[in-house]
């Protein structure tokens, strides 16, 4: 049986992160943000088949019952929460950040 796919939506807070983040790496290489920006929409997009099976559960996350994954991709960690009907981008940092709980 197939898997029903789920919605991605990202929190405020960290999609408010990644334009930021995109926004200072365009002043540098427009080139690399585009880059960058295509390939982590790429990763929260593949999200909605089987994110249990993609990334381990999330350390930082406190009592995190397995719901909140996360992964890291050009030094920035994406943390996600998922659920039967969607997935939700929670967080989006530089991995050069001291790391926080959540």
């Amino acid at each position: 049986m197939v898997a029903k796919k789920r919605r991605v939506i990202w929190d405020e807070e960290a999609r408010d992160y990644f334009k930021e983040t995109i926004a200072y790496i365009k002043k540098d290489s427009v080139q690399n943000a585009e880059k960058i920006k295509q390939e982590i929409l790429l990763s929260t997009r593949e999200l909605a088949n089987e994110p249990e099976k993609l990334h381990a559960p999330d350390k930082y996350r406190v009592n995190n019952n397995g719901s909140y994954r996360a992964y890291e991709l050009y030094h920035y960690r994406i943390s996600y929460f998922t659920s039967p009907e969607y997935i939700r981008i929670v967080r989006m940092r530089h991995t050069s950040m001291k790391p926080e709980q959540y």
